[in-house]
């Protein structure tokens, strides 16, 4: 790897809050900003990686410890970012925003920072070496040894991402990189089983209604050689049918145990949020798993007293309080798809939709305890617009938005939407002599 230089001392200039201030850096050749076309870029890089690598845990232990030398950050927050970022290289975009690579760089951020680490004559945000060292040098010049927290909110200009960042980066203190693949692993395990759930759930789902048509169009049948051949196809449904319920009871034992080891390895708010487990806050849980990195919620309501909390595919739904079942349907029914309605303890109704799973315990006057599994998250029912839950509020002019206990989850068990900002840059403002000022602009 191609050796870089150590970190120059970064100057306080101009004073202002936490979220507005003016550095000034020494010239050289790592931390000054890349100047307009001064950097080698593969083909198409904002697209898509020219080549796929994986790395180790020891590799990549390896390079979080070598950038965070070069340049005087805690190699235990670049992990944490490459964990939160890119789940350790495996989903590098682009990103719904336009973010790509192993470190997520915009674009725009990557030509003024992003450098060739590796030595391979590229600047390639998809290669881990550049990726992670530009990533080092980033928050580097945004002040970050000496202030950590200033530094990752200017990577992601989110105070929830500063807070995630920040406690996985002190657990990993703890463990060790060694600890960060375990705990991924356990997600993994998790995400896979959650997943093959939901889609064996849905496609059983179709090929049941499937059958059941067909057989229907036999018995109406007015040619007995009609009848026979419609009862022939929906033999042959019928055993994929059969081969589906197997493999879904196969998932769901699975999912179970992934379940208990991931409950059993989140000790901490960070890890609670990684491993998508339930996120207690004053005897309530935010009702979708994954925190803010994959769930968001609008502010703008519906025209009655819902919320649509959109999150991936299988991702797991949560009991949010204690709460009694009053009806379960594990088929789709109309605008809701599947879901359930339950009354809370203090008598109001609650309404979960287009889930692509229901959990089997939801059964009619079953208690469940606030964090109990109730299903997965899908895109069920007539007028879904894709994957969310549906929460809503039965016989209430209140919005699930607007309650308290909603709203102490926001950066914790969800984003809101419309507080997206993108990461910020860095505007260069006039040199004097051999330093170079900048500010962030975003």
């Amino acid at each position: 790897m191609k050796r870089l230089a150590l970190i120059a001392a970064v100057v306080l200039v101009a004073a202002g809050s936490a979220r507005a201030a003016t550095f000034a850096i020494v010239r050289s050749d790592a931390e000054t900003p890349n100047f307009p076309g001064s950097l080698v870029l593969p083909p198409a890089w904002t697209e898509h990686a020219n080549g796929w690598r994986q790395l180790g845990v020891g590799e990549l232990q390896a390079l979080w410890e070598s950038a965070g030398a070069a340049y005087g950050i805690p190699w235990q927050v670049l992990a944490a970012i490459n964990k939160i970022e890119s789940n350790l290289g495996r989903n590098m975009g682009p990103s719904s925003a336009g973010a790509v690579g192993w470190m997520q760089f915009m674009p725009e951020t990557w030509l003024r920072w992003g450098l060739d680490a590796s030595g391979d004559g590229l600047a390639d945000p998809w290669d881990p070496e550049d990726a992670v060292f530009a990533a080092a040098r980033y928050l580097a010049a945004a002040g970050g040894g000496a202030d950590l927290e200033r530094a990752v909110f200017a990577y992601n200009h989110a105070d929830w991402y500063v807070r995630d960042v920040l406690s996985l980066a002190d657990v990993i203190a703890g463990g060790g990189g060694g600890l960060l693949f375990d705990l991924d692993g356990l997600r993994q395990r998790s995400a896979e089983a959650e997943l093959e759930v939901a889609q064996t759930n849905e496609e059983l789902l179709l090929l049941t209604a499937r059958e059941e048509r067909l057989l229907g169009r036999a018995r109406r049948a007015r040619l007995l050689s009609r009848a026979l051949e419609l009862r022939r196809q929906a033999v042959q449904v019928g055993v994929r049918v059969a081969e589906l319920r197997a493999r879904l009871a196969a998932a769901e034992l699975e999912l179970a145990a992934a379940r208990e080891s991931s409950l059993a390895a989140s000790f901490s708010p960070a890890i609670s949020s990684l491993l998508a487990a339930p996120s207690f806050s004053a005897g309530y849980v935010f009702p979708v798993g994954g925190g803010p990195a994959t769930v968001s919620v609008g502010h703008d309501h519906h025209d009655y007293a819902a919320a649509d909390i959109a999150a991936p595919t299988g991702a797991p739904v949560w009991a949010h309080t204690d709460l009694v079942v009053v009806r379960g349907w594990a088929e789709p029914e109309g605008r809701c798809g599947i879901g359930a309605t339950f009354q809370a303890a203090d008598g109001r109704g609650w309404t979960y939709c287009h889930l692509s799973y229901l959990d089997p315990a939801v059964q009619t006057g079953a208690v469940l305890a606030a964090g109990a599994p109730v299903g997965l998250v899908g895109s069920t029912g007539t007028r879904s617009s894709g994957p969310h839950l549906h929460l809503q509020l039965v016989g209430t002019a209140g919005y699930p938005q607007d309650e308290a206990w909603f709203r102490s989850f926001a950066g914790l068990g969800f984003r809101w939407q419309d507080a997206e900002r993108a990461p910020l840059v860095f505007a260069v403002l006039p040199q004097a002599g051999d330093t170079l000022f900048f500010t962030f602009h975003g």
